[in-house]
């Protein structure tokens, strides 16, 4: 099939069946992760370096899974049967993290899970490419579903920690430290989803390995990202997912200090930041069903522009003009655009710019950027910045986000000057 040939349109059982997918896999995620820092901070009591060091644990999965799952999934194992297996596993392993207290047990845990669940992202992507006929028309109205899980499990968590977690009578400090520690049913959350998705991915379509004569599929994989584009979005990606992963650590504990709203909001998102940042994710879903669009107008660089602006704006209004409400909800909501014009179109352009055979292990290969590196070292930057603002004993927001968004201004003038104007030819889908 040429590039310019029309794709027959994917069937609406096979968009059900890989959406599904998609929101049970972000559901997953999106349960705990907003949590993480305040849960680990004011009820556990860990110092910022250790909360950093968990993080970094957890994206070690994906560090390795280009290694181990891109290697396994591309040439011997069926990709839905290796994705059941993770995340039943996965699932026992979370459960833990609810009730394990000590700094070195939940490390032992978070290194585990991570393990088994971070290489789970890259493969539903190379999963439903495998079988979307159209990457561009179809990949982005499956994806958005996953962005639907995410903020479905964000508001029903606001909302437990309100309902359940709240008690009457009391002072808003003890509210605030008996909603803190409800954070641990996120854990439990998490586990129950991940073992309904481990047993609905047995059912997924068949995915078998590829057949190359190639036996190590990474080592292709990384011949092949050598290239540009792929070369210069590689590198651009390590400091972008830094500052995505600045964002995760410490938005949530700032929404919850600094953001006041109507009370209508909070009978829509609940109690703590988690709620509020769906916000995003709605966005998200916005960005996500324009992309078939307009990515047919509009060229890639231009995309990945649009998202480092975003990147830089939303850090600008949480450094500078925080003490508004409603601006801090439109930062927020430029997670949209941060999302989805540069993560979400980064992947797509890896999945074009790379062969059939060596896809997964592509895809696992940006995975070990966006999550893995950007996890580790984003984390570690997040802690020692916030450190730094936090020197006179009360948290300089304005400190704390103006370094993220030079950076983001950093990322997006590299991206001026080095990303190609014209591309080349995308691979096609066999």
């Amino acid at each position: 099939m040429t590039h310019d040939t029309p794709a027959p349109a994917a069937s609406s059982a096979l968009k059900a069946r890989l959406s599904l997918m998609m929101l049970l896999q972000y559901a997953i995620w999106g349960a705990w992760l907003p949590f993480l820092w305040s849960f680990l901070s004011e009820h556990r009591h860990m110092a910022g370096e250790q909360i950093g060091t968990m993080f970094a644990a957890g994206a070690l999965g994906a560090i390795l899974g280009p290694f181990i799952a891109g290697q396994v999934a591309d040439r011997y194992f069926s990709t839905e049967k290796f994705l059941g297996v993770s995340h039943l596993i996965g699932a026992a392993l979370i459960w833990q993290l609810a009730s394990v207290e000590s700094y070195h047990g939940f490390l032992r845990f978070s290194l585990a899970y991570g393990l088994v669940y971070s290489p789970t992202l890259a493969l539903t992507n190379s999963l439903a490419f495998h079988h979307l006929p159209d990457r561009d028309r179809d990949f982005g109205s499956v994806r958005l579903w996953g962005t639907f899980g995410w903020i479905a499990v964000g508001i029903a968590m606001g909302h437990w920690l309100a309902h359940a977690h709240t008690p009457a009578g009391v002072s808003a400090e003890v509210a605030h430290l008996a909603q803190v520690a409800g954070k641990a049913d996120a854990f439990r959350l998490s586990a129950v989803l991940g073992g309904l998705m481990g047993l609905y991915c047995f059912t997924l379509p068949s995915t078998p390995p590829s057949k190359s004569a190639e036996r190590n599929a990474v080592s292709e994989a990384l011949g092949e990202v050598r290239r540009q584009p792929l070369l210069t979005l590689f590198l651009l990606a390590i400091p972008v997912s830094c500052i995505h992963q600045f964002y995760f650590v410490h938005t949530e504990g700032f929404l919850h200090a600094k953001l006041e709203v109507p009370g209508f909001f909070r009978s829509i998102f609940g109690v703590g930041g988690g709620g509020f940042m769906t916000i995003g994710q709605m966005v998200e879903v916005l960005v996500l069903g324009l992309i078939p669009l307009v990515s047919k107008r509009l060229s890639r660089k231009t995309l990945l522009a649009v998202g480092l602006c975003a990147y830089a704006a939303r850090m600008a209004i949480f450094a500078y003009l925080q003490d508004s409400g409603l601006l801090l909800l439109v930062g927020v909501g430029l997670h949209g655009l941060c999302f989805g014009c540069f993560i979400f179109v980064a992947f797509m352009i890896v999945d074009e710019h790379t062969s059939a055979d060596v896809r997964a292990s592509a895809q696992n290969l940006f995975n070990l950027v966006i999550i893995g590196v950007g996890i580790i070292v984003g984390s570690w930057i997040a802690g020692l910045v916030a450190k730094w603002a936090g020197a006179s004993g009360t948290m300089d927001y304005t400190r704390l986000f103006a370094a993220p968004m030079f950076a983001a201004l950093a990322c997006l003038a590299y991206l001026l000057a080095f990303y190609p104007s014209r591309e080349g030819p995308r691979v096609g889908r066999n």
